[in-house]
């Protein structure tokens, strides 16, 4: 069953990007208002066809992390199925997020003017106000007090900030490749010491080239099946029709996360505090990832003082990226066997 659901004209003339849905999986999408006046923010869910009652252990809410939009990171059909079509398939009800000027949401001014002398857009404290207004909208509709938050990269420091400030909405916690203190910048900050714009450009070379570092030269071949990469680009720079018109083509990302990291994890000044987070915790990533090396989730998981049943669970062979590698079954089990496990208080 495929449906849509739009509660405004899109913003964008980007293609939906979704495919044929596994049987028994209901698609939805919603634009729903953000965080302040004139932001919409483009939500997409995931659920069992069958109708159940509303769980918050069952309803997750995924944001994505500093370049990518959350529907071609979470909603790729590669291989037949997406990490929500798993989820979703397993009795899950999962939303996905872009925050304000990525993906399907709202692109303010700036984003469509040059770069340079505009603040940098979507700063962590924007972005919580736009996380807020999504899980207002999922727990509203769906008639529960919380739900289990997940975050990617960028997207698992909100998602953490939002658990450490909101005990009470977070059902449990997942941080895949999550960010900690780092003495250089992660590769997505390259020309770290230049001045910021409201946002960066991304070749599909460079996307290509970060992702690749770090994995050994003879598996390099190895790291997708094939057509697996390609899909992803090309699903993923279709979602920025502007620049897909520039030659060569661009994805246009916000600086907000390079500003705040400046401020934040390069200054000795974590943007959360573990010890503030009291949800059951999973800290997930894979071995060679050098955007969040395993060295950053290693210092910070001892630091989840108060999360019951927390864990560190690093995967082989993949990297920052590993949910739409060869090996993103591992981690789709891992996390499924930390959310549907039962947890002592």
């Amino acid at each position: 069953m495929h449906r849509r659901v739009l509660l405004a004209a899109p913003l964008l003339a980007a293609p939906l990007l979704a495919a044929a849905q596994p049987a028994g999986v209901v698609f939805e999408e919603f634009l729903v208002p953000g965080g302040d006046p004139g932001i919409q923010l483009y939500l997409r869910n995931k659920r069992p066809e069958s109708a159940t009652p509303a769980r918050a252990d069952r309803t997750v809410l995924c944001v994505h992390g500093a370049t990518y939009p959350a529907s071609t990171s979470f909603d790729l059909a590669i291989g037949g199925v997406s990490w929500m079509d798993y989820m979703a398939g397993r009795g899950f009800d999962v939303w996905c997020l872009d925050l304000r000027n990525y993906g399907r949401s709202t692109r303010e001014a700036a984003m469509g003017q040059p770069a340079e002398g505009h603040a940098p857009l979507t700063r962590g404290e924007v972005a919580q106000k736009d996380i807020a207004a999504a899980a207002a909208f999922i727990r509203e509709k769906r008639g529960i007090g919380r739900m289990v938050h997940l975050g990617w990269s960028w997207g698992s420091s909100l998602q953490a900030r939002f658990a450490a400030d909101n005990p009470g909405l977070v059902e449990r916690l997942v941080l895949y490749a999550p960010q900690w203190l780092r003495e250089a910048p992660s590769p997505a900050a390259a020309g770290a010491g230049e001045t910021l714009g409201a946002y960066r450009s991304v070749t599909r070379a460079q996307a290509r080239a970060r992702w690749m570092a770090g994995v050994p030269e003879n598996r390099r071949a190895s790291l997708f099946p094939a057509g697996w990469y390609e899909h992803w680009a090309d699903s993923t720079f279709a979602t920025d029709p502007e620049g897909m018109r520039q030659v060569p083509s661009v994805l246009r990302a916000p600086n907000g996360v390079l500003a705040d990291a400046r401020e934040t994890w390069l200054a000795g000044k974590p943007y959360y505090d573990p010890a503030a987070i009291t949800a059951p915790t999973l800290v997930v990533l894979a071995e060679w990832d050098q955007d969040t090396p395993p060295a950053l989730a290693t210092a910070l998981f001892p630091l989840l003082t108060r999360s019951p049943g927390k864990r560190l669970v690093l995967l082989g062979e993949g990297t920052h990226g590993i949910m739409l590698e060869r090996n993103r079954g591992a981690l789709f089990q891992a996390v499924q066997v930390f959310l549907e496990e039962t947890i002592a208080a």
